[in-house]
């Protein structure tokens, strides 16, 4: 049975001690069954993969894969979490990654005592496997952890082949990545991101240059970076209004990618989550990237 000081959480204003009581907790949670949160869209799929979603009982609000994820409590944007949130639903186990926060509310879970296990966010296959591996400690799944790292490591030598071949006779396209939220606000992606490292493995090379992390997009960044594609996700395609809108974004239409319309877009976790689906997003992306490259003569 959960403790009465494991429930007890920071009021959001006042600093005021406040207790859940015991007669609002949902009855699994009393009866000592595993109740899980994830953090962190990519950590979730992983535990469909891994067949736990059973014991899922919350996630963050980038779990849209599978759907039927979307159908579970959403516990809000992982850098804004809030411990009231968290705590409403009697977890017994709370997986993030790096970029969950702020850091009050991890405090106030520590305080509550709830276990809470952040995994590495790095960028690399080796880094879906290293927490492939840890889920599967953590939820008392290693064979089934054993089965699925075997699985991507078969569809990542795949898919590296992929690469191989549709990058072959010709030089790597220059792809600028634009992460667009809404209309008129739009950052491109330099080193150190998610976006970067797709574009390494896809084979091509990242318009942006000596830039560190995000900047804003301007006029004069997009023209000096002369992308000849444009990499985006299918959300934010989607919020910028479609092509059209997003060649309006400031300097984009001037751009070689944009005089030509050359713009490819993925779904946003799909791409940029590095969960169990990054060896056929990184087919797709290096497919559509590649296509109609200039060959070498």
């Amino acid at each position: 049975m959960l403790s009465r000081r494991r429930l007890m959480v920071l009021g959001p204003s006042l600093g005021l001690m406040a207790t859940l009581p015991m007669a609002m907790l949902p009855r699994q949670a009393m009866a000592g069954s595993a109740r899980i949160v994830s953090v962190g869209g990519a950590l979730t799929e992983l535990i469909y993969e891994l067949g736990a979603e059973s014991e899922l009982v919350g996630v963050d609000s980038t779990s849209l894969f599978p759907q039927a994820a979307t159908r579970l409590p959403n516990v809000g944007y992982a850098r804004t979490l809030a411990a009231e949130g968290l705590l409403s639903l009697a977890p017994t186990l709370i997986v993030a990654t790096e970029e969950a926060g702020p850091p009050t509310v991890l405090r106030q879970l520590e305080t509550a005592k709830v276990p809470l296990h952040v995994l590495r966010a790095d960028h690399r296959f080796d880094g879906i496997v290293d927490r492939t591996r840890r889920l599967g400690e953590l939820l008392g799944r290693p064979t089934q952890a054993t089965a699925l790292i075997q699985r991507l490591q078969k569809d990542w030598a795949f898919s590296q082949q992929t690469v191989a071949r549709v990058a072959a006779g010709h030089r790597a396209p220059r792809v600028l990545f634009v992460l667009s939220n809404a209309a008129n606000q739009a950052r491109i992606a330099g080193a150190d991101t998610a976006a970067d490292a797709m574009l390494t493995y896809a084979g091509a090379v990242n318009a942006l240059q000596g830039v560190q992390g995000y900047k804003m997009l301007s006029p004069e960044a997009a023209i000096a970076a002369a992308p000849e594609v444009i990499l985006a996700t299918t959300q934010g395609l989607e919020a910028s209004g479609g092509l059209d809108g997003l060649l309006r974004l400031p300097g984009l239409a001037q751009t070689p990618a944009g005089q030509r319309r050359r713009v490819v877009a993925l779904e946003t976790m799909e791409m940029l989550g590095f969960g169990p689906r990054l060896p056929q997003a990184l087919q797709k992306l290096a497919t559509a990237l590649h296509a109609g490259a200039g060959r070498t003569a």
